[in-house]
């Protein structure tokens, strides 16, 4: 694929911290327009990839390009077009949460095109603005994070761990205003270590442990390649546990002439489907 159609270019990848290797051998593309999940434990090599991509660590070896070009951390211009919100998110306690955005919004170096309706849509108290971060509940300080990353409309979103501290409606809303994003043309690469965020956002999933990428597919490949959980328990009062893959109309096919009283159906978790990796490669 011409240099042009990625927004993201890793390749041969190595982070090493002494004689820790943090990130060994990775390559990894990210499309103009695609969301990106970026998928594994905590410790696996996620955040240490980042670093590198965005010019924070130095890499041991391999090549990155960033919306085509190479030294991100000496381009303003290119900088510009990235917002990146870090997963050890640390705000200046003494500073508002409207001087923490205007702060960061002269360091991006164009106006904060998007950042009402980021706050609006996050639903973040407006009055809140005005008092110091160090009174920011978790999920406060989390929604500024995600509201500097976002408010220059850049190109390029960069989210490490965007979900933390979030509750529920509002990490619903942040996903859906990623799609949104993407819809018009944006690229988006975040981590995660919760299956069900990535599924439910990304176009493509890359699946990192131990500082490897094992798998990179569509979230439908993912889903269609591990198994999932099915429960059950008949009107005898027996029950059934198994794993299943294919479709899911072939098990309710299976299913029907059980005379359930009750069923439930998850999907594979990320655990188990490091051990099915595992399994195939014999590792």
């Amino acid at each position: 694929m011409p240099l042009a159609d990625d927004a993201v270019r890793i390749e041969g990848l190595t982070v090493r911290y002494g004689a820790q290797v943090a990130v060994a051998d990775l390559d990894l593309r990210v499309a103009r327009g695609e969301v990106f999940g970026f998928l594994g434990p905590n410790g696996a090599g996620k955040t240490s990839t980042i670093r590198a991509l965005l010019g924070l660590v130095r890499p041991t070896a391999g090549r990155i390009l960033v919306l085509g070009q190479e030294g991100v951390a000496t381009r303003a211009a290119l900088r510009a077009e990235i917002g990146y919100l870090p997963g050890d998110l640390a705000l200046q306690p003494f500073l508002t949460g409207h001087e923490t955005l205007e702060f960061f919004s002269g360091l991006q170096g164009r106006p904060p095109a998007t950042r009402n309706e980021i706050l609006d849509r996050l639903g973040f108290p407006r009055p809140a603005l005005g008092r110091p971060c160090s009174s920011y509940s978790t999920g406060m300080r989390q929604m500024i994070g995600v509201t500097v990353a976002l408010q220059h409309d850049p190109q390029l979103l960069v989210l490490d761990e965007p979900t933390t501290g979030l509750d529920p409606l509002v990490r619903r809303g942040l996903l859906e205003i990623l799609r949104e994003r993407a819809r018009l043309g944006r690229s988006i690469l975040f981590s995660s270590h919760v299956l069900s965020e990535v599924e439910s956002c990304a176009d493509r999933v890359g699946l990192v442990s131990a500082g490897r990428l094992r798998l990179v597919d569509s979230v439908a490949a993912l889903r269609a390649r591990f198994p999932r959980r099915v429960r059950g328990q008949r009107r005898d009062g027996s029950r059934f546990d198994l794993e299943q893959t294919g479709s899911v109309t072939d098990l309710l096919d299976d299913l029907r002439a059980q005379d359930l009283i009750d069923l439930e159906i998850r999907p594979c978790d990320l655990s188990r489907i490091f051990e099915h990796l595992d399994q195939e490669t014999g590792s």
